[in-house]
């Protein structure tokens, strides 16, 4: 039989048997063979769904964590406000949401080198406890300076579980259960989003803000302990050794970077270029070498997984940060009911995520994704017409749950498919390369929107319920829209280069080397 060697294969690794060609597939049917070693085999009747004897008590587990973190997410954004008011810190109000942020960048890298050498569960509760920890030092805090450093360390532990949940669900759940699993995640952020925001404001109100932030620490208890029973079973596939310095350094790099990027963009003068230059310098050469070879040329494969990624989330939540604004100002809504009209857009999230897990579509998954961005990008493109004063307000909500469903078709499939081409022992990186890819393209894209809304004149817009008359508001927010439109459109463009390339026998790219190399099941039929 005919062999071959991936680039970066070494000789000491058996060669590959040549895979047929499958280049005129929809998606990657698994190949027969026998079942991973991180999965050991069960008989069917024992196996069950995601709900089954064997995933229950780990999938609630999975599914009470995302869900904390979820409201935790709506009621801080809530809290915020009133935090800062208290603490006398209105000037370093961004600084609380850009330390979580640049912090959570730098624990995703690390999470996922930490998860391949030593398994998620010592980034899964090294990040809870981080999270919680951040959470009680900001209940605390008596400053605004040690808030924004609670942040900091809220954001540590949020990169730390984000990435090693991923990795958890690619090594306890078989293919057939990720796509459900993953549907769940998203399913476990409706409530939250929804009452987040209302029980923050009450507890701020009638309490105090402190409480907002030191009760969910309490909370996050019983998760762990519910899942940490199934935690124990998983297959130990430690290579041990210490941490790759150069990835931890590369890390630091990227948040640094991102960090610098934020702070330029909170002053809009011309000193502020310095940082800006800086953080460029530092953040583009880290992040090709922390996301798979051909990332940002839309290569073959995991490439173009990973970039969809960060397009897709971009596009979507770039263009839902100026709806609020443009609603008050433009049609004079109050602050209350410009936010409902997102409200859909998370329900229909969920039902998006939710038709991608079921198990008739898989064949279907490219064509799904697919489907989601021109969606996305038929919602940015319908939100600018409220403008018009004969438009009926109300369209902005359908508009969203219309982006909002193709986003869930998206969102959940690509980390699927990430799973799908990894390899064991390399589902952390890759998956750390995902949601650093989903962080930056949030950064990118949503400040282009914003040089795009200054550049237009949006400045000129008002906040205080009254419209405004002048062109140049509708000019700022047209150009935001119709630009984020068209990176919706070359999102659905990169779904035609999900399929690894012809001829290389289903090769795979990770994002530790660049190198390509087989997956898991091609490893096993090897085997």
């Amino acid at each position: 039989m005919r062999t071959i060697r991936f680039p970066g294969q070494r000789r000491s690794e058996r060669p590959v048997p040549t895979l047929p060609d499958m280049s005129t597939a929809d998606s990657i049917p698994p190949p027969p063979g026998p079942a991973s070693p991180s999965v050991p085999a069960l008989p069917p009747d024992d196996e069950g769904g995601v709900l089954g004897r064997r995933y229950r008590g780990l999938t609630f587990g999975i599914i009470s964590v995302i869900s904390l973190i979820a409201f935790e997410a709506s009621a801080v954004s809530t809290a915020m406000p009133i935090a800062a008011r208290a603490l006398d810190g209105i000037g370093l109000y961004a600084f609380a949401f850009s330390a979580y942020f640049t912090a959570s960048l730098f624990s995703m890298a690390l999470s996922g080198e930490w998860s391949d050498r030593s398994g998620p569960l010592g980034p899964l509760f090294t990040g809870i406890g981080a999270f919680g920890a951040g959470l009680v030092l900001a209940g605390c805090s008596q400053d605004m300076w040690m808030f924004v450093g609670s942040r900091f360390v809220q954001g540590l532990g949020g990169g730390l579980v984000l990435v090693s949940l991923y990795v958890v669900v690619g090594r306890a759940y078989p293919e057939r259960l990720r796509a459900k699993i993953l549907a769940a995640f998203s399913a476990a952020w409706v409530v939250p989003v929804l009452v987040g925001p209302v029980v923050a404001g009450s507890v701020a109100e009638q309490l105090s803000w402190r409480w907002v932030f030191l009760a969910i620490p309490v909370l996050v208890l019983l998760p762990l302990l519910i899942m940490l029973p199934a935690l124990r079973k998983l297959p130990r596939d430690d290579r041990g050794g210490a941490l790759d310095r150069r990835r931890v350094l590369l890390a630091l790099a990227v948040a640094g970077g991102a960090g610098l990027l934020q702070y330029a963009g909170q002053d809009r003068t011309w000193i502020a270029l310095a940082p800006a230059l800086v953080g460029l310098a530092l953040l583009a050469p880290s992040i090709v070498r922390l996301v798979p070879k051909g990332t940002f040329r839309a290569a073959r494969g995991l490439p173009s997984v990973v970039l969809l990624r960060g397009v897709a989330a971009g596009a979507f939540l770039g263009a839902e940060s100026f709806i609020p604004l443009m609603l008050v100002s433009e049609r004079g809504l109050s602050a209350t009911a410009a936010g409902l009209s997102l409200t859909g857009g998370g329900l229909a999230w969920a039902l998006g995520s939710f038709t991608q897990s079921r198990s008739g579509l898989e064949r279907h998954r490219n064509r799904l994704m697919g489907l989601g961005m021109v969606l996305v990008a038929v919602s940015v493109a319908m939100v600018p017409l409220v403008l018009l004063d004969g438009v009926p307000v109300w369209l902005v909500a359908v508009a969203w749950i219309i982006g909002g469903y193709g986003i869930g078709l998206t969102i959940s499939s690509s980390g699927i498919l990430v799973l799908s081409l990894s390899r064991p022992g390399e589902e952390g990186i890759n998956s750390a390369a995902l949601q650093l890819s989903d962080a930056l393209g949030n950064i990118v894209l949503v400040g282009a929107g914003g040089v795009l809304f200054g550049a237009f004149g949006g400045g000129t817009a008002t906040t205080d319920g009254d419209a405004t008359d002048t062109a140049a508001p509708h000019a700022a927010f047209v150009s935001v829209y119709v630009t984020l439109a068209a990176v919706a459109l070359a999102g659905a463009w990169i779904t035609t280069r999900l399929h690894p390339p012809a001829g290389e026998g289903g090769g795979r790219v990770t994002a530790s080397s660049g190198a390509e190399s087989t997956s898991g099941s091609e490893a096993r039929s090897a085997s």
